[in-house]
């Protein structure tokens, strides 16, 4: 290009108002959210970077779809526009759609999985994990050894460990029902996988006759980085190496709330006939009927245009370098973070950032509470709190201390992420006072999302 800027590939047409807070306003927030970052009310967030899953903003495409959305129970147009765009990308012959991610997760393990089964996956997420666990399962994560090494640059840390794979697959014959790899690596620092890593995995899966699914809820993001990492991928489309990922696997699991585009929506797609039989039945039971699966046909609408939205180059350009940006100011001031950056997230390295806090009284946590006090950002502990919590109840560290910023899509301007950088360096300048905290209640499951904690004694 003739420049380096990187500009944003769209105008801004409507706005939404931001509130101001002070430190004291949000010091009172957090303390009535009994410090948990998921139960404040949204107006008292300056910048909101807990998740990207649902909080972009549509495009005048996209909405102007949803204008013309059907919302007959049955066969609406909008749902065969919506199998159109699905089946395009992915070749996926049954196309179900869901509300959300976890509702194709459900459908999933409620269809595969009996109690002690053994589910592989490169690094399952909370939702997934937990939809596994729910039916007795157990979720086990196969990354490789770079994938949990912050500091280690690796092009494709979200890779499976295949040779761990071949032998799970090899010593539990039988007891396999599928095997899992989400692109991006969400629980890993939003790192890719990479074309060759899935070709392995599926060659591996077929020789001992097991499905593999995708996790594709970031599936245009991993394609950019298989375009700009790996060799003989920089000449093909987008689209075209999605097409590749997705023609190795016999299926796949979908939030569009993410690369989707949309406000709300997933689904799940397999070529297995019965199986998606199967799962459709049960669809009906929890979600609606197979033609709109929980969704309104304008949902559906926004979910087709946007899926190619997502896997715009100019897009997913502005996109990988908005984390870029952000990582080498961390990187300049020695703050640690996972390396490279991710894709949808910048993931700050919280257990060596706050060496003072013990796994458990949670640095993750406590350094997600700190930022939304000093700068009024709302980031995601994905570390000892999240994963922490086993099934029988016990509790251990989680091999990661991470706390994620998750970037909207198409929300946030240049400004916004210079004063993302500052609050940063800012906190860097206070790390050492930071405090640990402690849970005071918790629910048995999915403890991040309503826990109550504490701030603790310095």
């Amino acid at each position: 290009m003739k420049f380096k800027t990187i500009i944003e590939p769209f105008r801004i047409k409507t706005v939404e108002p931001i509130r101001q807070t002070t430190d004291a306003q949000r010091a009172a927030a957090i303390r009535a959210a009994h410090y948990n970052v998921f139960q404040l009310d949204a107006e008292d967030v300056l910048i909101d970077l807990l998740t990207d899953s649902g909080t972009g903003a549509m495009s005048v495409y996209q909405w102007a779809g949803m204008m013309k959305g059907d919302e007959s129970y049955a066969g609406g147009r909008s749902f065969h526009a919506f199998v159109k765009s699905v089946k395009e990308i992915t070749g996926f012959q049954n196309v179900i759609p869901t509300h959300q991610g976890r509702a194709a997760e459900h459908i999933l393990s409620g269809a595969m999985l009996k109690p002690g089964s053994i589910v592989p996956n490169n690094t399952h997420f909370d939702t997934t994990r937990a939809n596994v666990e729910h039916r007795g399962a157990v979720a086990l994560n196969l990354p490789i050894a770079e994938g949990r090494e912050p500091q280690t640059i690796h092009p494709f840390k979200g890779n499976m460990d295949v040779a761990a794979l071949e032998r799970v697959l090899r010593d539990n014959a039988g007891n396999v029902p599928l095997v899992m790899t989400t692109v991006t690596n969400n629980s890993e620092g939003g790192q890719p996988v990479s074309m060759e890593n899935i070709r392995r995995t599926s060659a591996l899966c077929r020789t001992h006759g097991v499905p593999f699914f995708i996790d594709a809820c970031r599936f245009a993001e991993n394609a950019w980085f298989i375009k700009t990492r790996e060799p003989g991928y920089a000449g093909k489309s987008p689209l075209e190496i999605a097409q590749e990922m997705f023609g190795l696997a016999d299926g796949c699991t979908m939030s569009a709330k993410k690369d989707g585009m949309a406000n709300i929506g997933g689904f799940l797609a397999m070529n297995d006939d019965a199986l998606a039989l199967t799962c459709s039945n049960s669809l009906i039971l929890t979600e609606g009927f197979p033609t709109y699966g929980g969704l309104a046909g304008y949902d559906l609408e926004a979910i087709a245009v946007g899926l190619y939205e997502a896997l715009d180059p100019d897009y997913l350009q502005y996109r990988i370098r908005s984390v870029e940006y952000i990582a080498e100011k961390m990187i300049a001031a020695g703050i640690p973070i996972v390396r490279p950056a991710g894709g949808h997230a910048l993931y700050l390295d919280a257990r060596s950032w706050l060496p003072h806090i013990p796994p458990h009284q949670y640095p993750g946590w406590a350094l997600s509470v700190a930022l939304y006090v000093e700068g009024g950002i709302r980031a995601c502990e994905i570390g000892s709190v999240m994963f922490g919590q086993q099934p029988d109840g016990s509790e251990r560290a989680a091999d990661l201390e991470l706390v994620r910023l998750a970037f909207p899509r198409r929300v946030y301007t240049q400004s916004h992420m210079d004063y993302v950088a500052e609050v940063l360096l800012h906190v860097n300048t206070i790390a050492k006072d930071i405090r640990g905290v402690r849970i005071v209640e918790q629910p048995a499951v999915l403890r991040h999302f309503t826990a109550k904690f504490e701030l603790l004694p310095r």
